[in-house]
């Protein structure tokens, strides 16, 4: 590249990105996995290559799981109480269960498309263009 010329760089989209994350799938070719294990992202895709390692989701998936359920029980607490003046071992018996497995399924899509969205935006290392095979 010469001197005071600019590299343009392809544009990613966000949204696209952040569905095949949601998906489990490779931010770039939506063919690959993006994780090796429950929450382990795999260090680059096995379909294209593209490194996936750079990514820094640490705790926005699980808050933002935890902000998702949150609402929805309070909602639907909310809602009982009103409609039916429920006793509060009923709570006890489906709202706890339901706090702590709603937030475990949701976390791999939601940290998947956390991994997409850093992808498309290039935050971390995601910026270079080279891809390792």
């Amino acid at each position: 590249m010469n001197p005071g010329q600019i590299e343009t760089l392809e544009q990613r989209s966000v949204a696209q990105a952040m569905w095949r994350g949601t998906l489990c799938k490779c931010p770039h070719c939506g063919q690959g996995r993006v994780f090796t294990g429950y929450l382990k992202v795999a260090s680059a895709c096995n379909a294209c290559g593209e490194e996936l390692l750079h990514h820094r989701a640490d705790d926005f998936p699980p808050y933002i799981a935890i902000m998702i359920v949150g609402h929805l029980l309070v909602g639907i607490m909310l809602h009982m109480e009103m409609v039916w003046h429920v006793n509060p071992l009923t709570y006890l018996y489906t709202m706890v269960p339901l706090a702590i497995v709603l937030p475990l399924l949701m976390l791999p899509s939601i940290k998947g498309a956390i991994v997409g969205l850093q992808w498309a935006n290039r935050m971390y290392g995601f910026a270079g263009g080279l891809r390792s095979r």
